[in-house]
């Protein structure tokens, strides 16, 4: 199973059986040099995030855009709306004044 990154124990890696349940839940097959690939490829990945977990970010300011941007959208106003005719009229199909879907529940 993944083992998970803690302070005390920084390893972290995926077995060939991580790599099986995963593709299993996400139904997809894989031969065994591929799944021996990704193992390795994944590997890496978290061996490079825990090198970039051994930076020293004391003192950096969080941040959730690299540029420094404010909200860019409007104002919500209240404007004038569509009747039910013209709403209705780009429909695909409709009846008694509502919009027709197809069945999704049997």
């Amino acid at each position: 199973m993944m083992g998970f990154s803690t302070r005390e124990n920084r390893i972290m890696s995926v077995s060939v059986d991580d790599v099986r349940k995963v593709a299993q839940l996400a139904r997809l097959t894989f031969g065994a040099q591929e799944e021996q690939r990704l193992v390795e490829e994944l590997n890496r990945m978290l061996g490079y995030v825990a090198l970039l977990d051994e930076l020293d970010t004391a003192g950096v300011v969080p941040t959730t855009h690299v540029l420094p941007i404010s909200n860019v959208f409007r104002e919500d106003e209240p404007g004038p709306s569509l009747s039910q005719a013209e709403a209705l009229a780009n429909a695909p199909s409709s009846g008694h004044g509502h919009f027709r879907v197809p069945r999704v529940i049997e």
